[in-house]
């Protein structure tokens, strides 16, 4: 199977997740966007990337947005939105920092994972699943028994299938955002970075 191929696959299975979307989940979700004061995103690894990318693209429609741990970001308070990212929902630094934001601080929480009772789906305010990898898809960590037991290679290893439908989904946010707010592609390009 070549690039092109395995591209189409993944393609059709990132398709196939977000039709699994709650356009509930969705609706809450940009409501709770529209109402902050300010939104915070937060994910570790390729989720956090996803999560910046989310970010910029906020910062483009003029949201007051910040990205968890970054030296320019402010402390939050009561009003802000946290959108938290976390295919298993497990993911400690995440959980904690969620925690801490609706715990302590009185803000709300949005959760984006594969995982709704998961503890970050728990602590959340908002839940938006996104499916990830199913369970029958997973491999052992041993190579000899998924050859026994006649597993073959997943089609996106780890977390990949997550990131990659999570970054479709919150870029179909961005552009139903910018329908509701009446935003014009002009208007972001007025904000994209111009120190290149």
């Amino acid at each position: 199977m070549g690039v092109r191929e395995i591209a189409s696959k993944l393609i059709k299975k990132v398709s196939d997740g977000l039709r699994e979307v709650d356009e509930e989940q969705t609706e809450a979700f940009l409501r709770e966007l529209m109402g902050a004061d300010r939104v915070y995103v937060h994910g570790a690894g390729r989720s956090g990337l996803v999560g910046r990318a989310f970010a910029m693209r906020l910062m483009h429609l003029g949201f007051e947005v910040y990205v968890v741990g970054e030296t320019v970001t402010p402390a939050m308070r009561m009003g802000d939105v946290l959108v938290a990212i976390s295919g298993s929902g497990r993911t400690s630094s995440v959980v904690g920092v969620a925690k801490m934001a609706k715990e302590k601080i009185g803000a709300k929480v949005v959760a984006i994972t594969s995982y709704p009772d998961s503890p970050l789906g728990t602590i959340a305010d908002v839940v938006v699943r996104i499916r990830g990898r199913r369970k029958d898809e997973e491999r052992s960590d041993e190579y000899l028994v998924d050859q026994i037991v006649g597993h073959s290679v997943p089609i996106a290893p780890l977390g990949t299938l997550f990131e990659v439908t999570t970054l479709v989904y919150l870029d179909g946010v961005v552009v139903e955002l910018m329908r509701r707010l009446r935003k014009r592609e002009e208007e972001l390009r007025a904000r994209h970075a111009n120190l290149e």
